[in-house]
């Protein structure tokens, strides 16, 4: 993916950055996308990744540009605290980088930090970084904004998709697994069922994961 062509309109930049974000085939694609994104389409980025933070727990980094930022191993830069309540929040120079943090030697001096998403226990954040102390205007954050509201639309659509996907092939795997004891025990469907909800809660597995069991016996 390279830089959008400088004749592109913003409105055409958006509306082709949102097909490649609903183009991607998993969560994590998504984010990999993302990151990337915001590097071609934000003014004065130059690096991105994608965090998480847990209260109580280390920083995650789950997606970034290059090799400069995941080197840097997500820092967990003061200004994150203020993401829990303010969507998006821009450092100058590195008066928001200690010295003890990993970006202090790389040489980036403006940040640009928006969240994508925030629970009571959990943070997302979409970070962009530049050498420019002065790097991340409005309008880049007005854009960034905007990229961050299709990111995340694009990460809840695909998950949903994902769950989907899974819920059906679990639904398959346990049907699939109520047959086998369905002829094994010679009882009929509902029973099956039941005994199966029994052997899940007696042995304190998971319902799919004793059906999958259940059926990789019977193959074998």
């Amino acid at each position: 993916m390279t830089r959008f062509p400088v004749g592109l309109d913003l409105a055409e930049a958006i509306t082709v950055a949102a097909r490649q974000l609903h183009e991607s085939g998993s969560p994590h694609a998504t984010l990999r996308t993302a990151v990337q994104l915001a590097v071609d389409l934000l003014p004065g980025a130059e690096h991105a990744d994608i965090s998480e933070l847990e209260r109580g727990e280390n920083l995650r980094m789950v997606a970034w540009s290059d090799d400069l930022v995941r080197d840097a191993k997500a820092p967990h830069l003061p200004h994150w605290e203020r993401l829990w309540t303010s969507p998006v929040v821009r450092v100058a120079d590195d008066s928001g980088v200690s010295q003890e943090s990993p970006l202090s030697g790389t040489g980036l001096r403006s940040v640009l930090s928006m969240r994508l998403r925030a629970d009571r226990r959990r943070l997302t954040v979409l970070t962009a970084y530049s050498r420019d102390p002065h790097a991340f205007d409005e309008s880049a954050t007005r854009l960034g904004r905007i990229l961050t509201t299709h990111v995340s639309i694009a990460l809840n659509s695909v998950t949903v998709r994902e769950q989907l996907t899974e819920a059906m092939r679990t639904r398959d795997l346990i049907g699939q697994a109520t047959g086998v004891l369905m002829e094994r025990l010679d009882i009929d469907a509902a029973a099956a069922f039941e005994s199966l909800v029994r052997a899940s809660q007696r042995e304190n597995v998971k319902l799919r994961d004793l059906a999958r069991r259940i059926v990789g016996a019977t193959d074998a």
